[in-house]
Parts: structure tokens; C-alpha cells; sequence
């Protein structure tokens, strides 16, 4: 066959078509004239999705490729609503089950995304969750450092220091987007912010949100040459309410069973606390954020 020219493949019959057939690109397909047969239009070589998803599973393949993985019809739904460019798709049989499935199956095919269609065991291979729906986009890391943060005007920043759980960082880049935060900064020892499970955590915060993995050092350079104040979580320090916020502030949020780490907390204008029942010992780090963002607020 020569280039640009169609393949021909035999019509399975009606009932014995699956969503899922084989691990090969999904390629727009229609019926050739006068015969009983599905023409398959030529398009370019397959990237080995498949390989690739596996191999991204794994924060130093995420890192070595500069890609990620977004899981789940909602979260690629949401990659495909924003400007982050994607690589591929891999589809297994469970997209074909709902029709919400099948209309994002149809929106990726229409935007000349390729598909790579898969069996379920191909499929859990690749996916991070016990239950997959069927689908995962691999896409292109945003390439977000300090430097390109808009400062100047009002201005709110989070730091994560040692925040190590998936759902806890993905809920507070949630809460970020919300409430209007400029930047996300992860800084040592912070679960990697394109981990699956942060990705899906976040439902679409990542994919607007502007995120940043950095040093102390090179965060305490920036926050010094822009003038921007940096307040630490503490359940020691001062009482939230009585503390008047300055224009430019950053948040930071520690790790969850040991909060700062000793450089940020000497480096920090001030330690905030929430008032909590004494009978309490601590608060989740992502609600403690969120009540943080909403009052700063105020």
C-alpha cells in the first residue's frame, strides 16, 4: 500500500462488535462503496500509548518524559477544555458502557487526538484507579517557574512543604482555583503535583491553575525580591483573626503529621493557627487550607 492510500478491513458483524477490539490507533473509518467492507483512512505512525501510560505511572517517567496522566471521563473532559496540549488517548472497553463515555470518545476522535483502543487487562495496567472508566489522556506538563507569577496588586500564593497525600494536595489546588490564588508551589518532599491521583483529586485545578516545584531557597529569593510576605500554618501561632493580611502573601501548609519544616518556619514573617476545640488536636491540611484561603478573604 502506498502512502496516503486507505487499508481495507473485513465488517465485523453487528453483534459481535465491542467498543474494544485491539491495541491499535483509533482512526476515523466509513464504508467502501459497493462493498462490505470498512475503510480505515491512513493517518501518522502510532506513538506506543500504551507503553508510554505505563511508564508514566512512575514519578521519574513523569519527570524523564515532562508528561502526565489525567484519568477518569472527568478529569480528561476538563484537559480537553483547557489549552494544555495532549499527546494521546488510551480507551478501554469500559468507555463504551455510558454515554457520557461514548460523546468524549467522539470529541477526542473529532479533534484529531489519537486513540489507542485496548482489552481491560491492557487497560488496568495502565490506569491508576481500581475502578477505571475507561479512559486516560497522557498530556504535556505545563512549564510554570517563579519568575512567571504576576506580581504587583493584591496577591495570594500557597506553599506546600512535605504535603505528602495525592487527595490532600489535588483538594487544595482545588481550593486554590477557587478562591483566587495566583500560584501553587511544592517545595521538598510535597507529593509529586502531576501524580494521577492528584490530577484527579484536583477536577480540573491543574489544568488552570498555575503550579510550581521548587527549593526553599530559591522560593525565599523570590519571596524577598518581590516583597512578598510569608505567613506559616502553625497550632501554635497567632490566632488567624487577629492578624491583618498584607496585600501580597503567601500561605504555607506543612506536612501533615509534622507540619514545617525548621527552614520555613525561621524564615516566616509570621505562624498563623485556627482557633479549634481544645479537645482537638489538628485539622486536615486541606480543610485547614481552605478555612485559611476563605478567611483571608474576608
Amino acid at each position: 500500500m502506498r502512502a496516503g492510500e486507505a487499508s481495507v478491513v473485513p465488517v465485523v458483524p453487528a453483534r459481535a462488535i465491542n467498543f474494544v477490539q485491539s491495541t491499535v490507533p483509533w482512526q476515523p473509518s466509513r464504508l467502501a462503496p459497493g462493498t462490505d467492507h470498512v475503510v480505515v483512512l491512513p493517518q501518522p505512525p502510532a506513538v506506543k500509548l500504551l507503553t508510554l501510560a505505563r511508564d508514566l505511572k512512575r514519578r521519574k517517567g513523569r519527570e524523564r518524559q515532562g508528561l502526565f496522566v489525567a484519568e477518569g471521563i472527568r478529569a480528561v473532559e476538563e484537559l480537553l477544555d483547557s489549552a494544555i496540549p495532549v499527546r494521546g488517548v488510551l480507551a478501554g472497553p469500559a468507555l463504551a458502557t455510558t454515554p457520557r463515555g461514548v460523546q468524549l470518545a467522539s470529541v477526542v476522535a473529532d479533534r484529531g487526538i489519537s486513540i489507542l483502543e485496548v482489552d481491560a487487562a491492557e487497560f488496568a495496567s495502565a490506569a491508576d484507579t481500581d475502578s477505571p472508566q475507561g479512559i486516560l489522556a497522557i498530556a504535556r506538563m505545563p512549564d510554570h517557574r517563579l519568575e512567571d507569577i504576576p506580581t504587583g496588586g493584591s496577591l495570594r500564593l500557597v506553599l506546600l512543604d512535605g504535603v505528602q497525600d495525592p487527595g490532600n494536595v489535588g483538594t487544595i489546588l482545588r481550593t486554590a482555583a477557587a478562591f483566587g490564588v495566583a500560584a501553587v508551589v511544592a517545595l521538598p518532599g510535597t507529593v509529586d503535583l502531576w501524580n494521577a491521583k492528584v490530577v484527579r483529586s484536583a477536577m480540573g485545578a491543574s489544568f488552570r491553575l498555575p503550579t510550581v516545584i521548587t527549593t526553599i531557597a530559591a522560593l525565599t529569593s523570590f519571596l524577598r525580591d518581590r516583597g512578598i510576605v510569608l505567613w506559616g500554618a502553625d497550632a501554635h501561632g497567632t490566632p488567624l483573626e487577629s492578624l491583618r493580611p498584607p496585600e501580597a502573601l503567601a500561605i504555607a501548609v506543612g506536612n501533615e503529621g509534622a507540619g514545617l519544616s525548621p527552614p520555613l518556619l525561621e524564615y516566616a514573617d509570621s505562624l498563623v493557627a485556627i482557633p479549634i476545640a481544645a479537645d482537638t488536636e489538628s485539622l486536615n491540611v486541606a480543610v485547614a487550607t481552605g478555612i485559611l484561603l476563605h478567611s483571608l478573604r474576608q
